[in-house]
């Protein structure tokens, strides 16, 4: 992981940490290419852990967003789910 990376992940554990009681509920955005493997994928990745998933396909068709809420134990519970889903490709953190 590169320094801006790690840094921006470091602020947003801390921000977490600061606005939010844990566990909590929280709300994850993403967009990714409208394949079905691929939204697969980030479903998979929420996999047993009670999340309700909406997708909402573009208007041109070409990429799909999906929004996961799902309880999480603590900010770093949710900055490791965001680096998980980062090894899908094309998908975008929102």
């Amino acid at each position: 992981m590169d320094k801006k990376t790690e840094d921006f992940y470091n602020r947003l554990r801390e921000e977490l940490q600061n606005t939010s009681e844990w566990p909590n509920e929280y709300l994850f955005k993403f967009i990714v290419p409208s394949e079905p493997k691929k939204i697969e994928e980030v479903e998979n990745a929420f996999d047993n852990l009670g999340a309700v998933i909406h997708t909402n396909q573009s208007k041109t068709g070409k990429y799909t967003s999906v929004s996961v809420n799902v309880m999480m134990e603590s900010p770093d519970d949710v900055v490791q789910k965001y680096l998980d889903v980062s090894t899908i490709e094309g998908i975008i953190s929102l």
